[in-house]
C-alpha cells in the first residue's frame, strides 16, 4: 500500500449542503437542548425524545448519503464531529448533574482527541480519509448506554457495570486505532511523517 504525501492539504471535499449532511448537523443543534435540559433537570421524557431523534439523524445520514449516492468527504467528516461533539456536550451536563464521573468524562474527551488528532495528521500527510472501525463503533454504543443508564438514574451496581464495560470497549478501541495509525504510517516508508518533527494536532 502506499499513501502519496504530495496530497497534504485538504482537497476538495465535495458538496456541502446535501441531506446526509444535513442530518448530521440537525444532530449538533438537537444536543443543544438535549444538554441544557439535563443540566436544568428538565422533562425526562424530552430529552428521551430528542435523544431518539438526534439517534435517528445517525442512523439515516450514512444509508441516506448512499442511497442517493451523495457520500463526499464532508460527510466523513461532519458525521464523526457531529457524534464526538454531540456525545461530548451530553456527557458533560451529565458529568456537571454528577450523574457520571469526572474521570469517565476526561476518558472519552482524551480518547476522542487522540482519534481525531491522528486521523487529522494522516489526512494531512496523505490525502486520505479514515473511517471509523467497528470497535469503535461498538465503544461508542457502550457510551450510549451508559449515558442512558446515567439518564434513567439507574442503581449504583448497573451503573459501576455500565461504567467499566464502556472504558474497557473504549480503551480496547482506542489501541485498534493506534495499530492502524502505526501500520500506515510503516505502509507509508514513514517519509510523509518526517518533514516536521514538531507537528501537532
Amino acid at each position: 500500500m502506499h499513501f502519496e504525501a504530495g496530497n497534504s492539504g485538504w482537497a476538495e471535499l465535495g458538496k456541502f449542503w446535501t441531506l446526509p449532511n444535513m442530518l448530521s448537523l440537525a444532530r449538533l443543534v438537537i444536543v443543544i437542548p438535549v444538554s441544557w435540559l439535563i443540566v436544568v433537570d428538565g422533562s425526562l421524557l424530552w430529552i428521551l425524545g430528542l435523544v431518539l431523534l438526534a439517534l435517528t439523524t445517525d442512523y439515516f445520514d450514512g444509508r441516506v448519503a448512499r442511497w442517493s449516492h451523495s457520500v463526499s468527504d464532508w460527510g466523513k467528516v461532519l458525521d464523526p464531529f457531529a457524534d464526538k461533539i454531540g456525545g461530548g456536550m451530553v456527557i458533560a451536563a451529565l458529568t456537571y448533574r454528577e450523574a457520571l464521573p469526572l474521570w469517565f468524562f476526561v476518558a472519552i474527551i482524551s480518547r476522542d482527541l487522540a482519534i481525531v488528532c491522528g486521523g487529522a495528521l494522516i489526512k494531512w500527510k496523505t490525502g486520505e480519509f479514515l473511517m471509523s472501525l467497528n470497535s469503535g463503533k461498538v465503544a461508542i454504543s457502550a457510551v450510549s448506554i451508559t449515558v442512558l443508564a446515567a439518564l434513567l438514574k439507574a442503581d449504583p451496581p448497573i451503573m459501576r457495570f455500565c461504567l467499566i464495560v464502556a472504558t474497557a470497549l473504549l480503551t480496547y478501541s482506542l489501541l485498534r486505532y493506534l495499530i492502524r495509525f502505526i501500520l500506515m504510517v510503516r505502509a507509508s516508508g514513514g517519509a510523509a511523517f518526517d518533514e516536521s518533527p514538531d507537528q501537532g494536532c
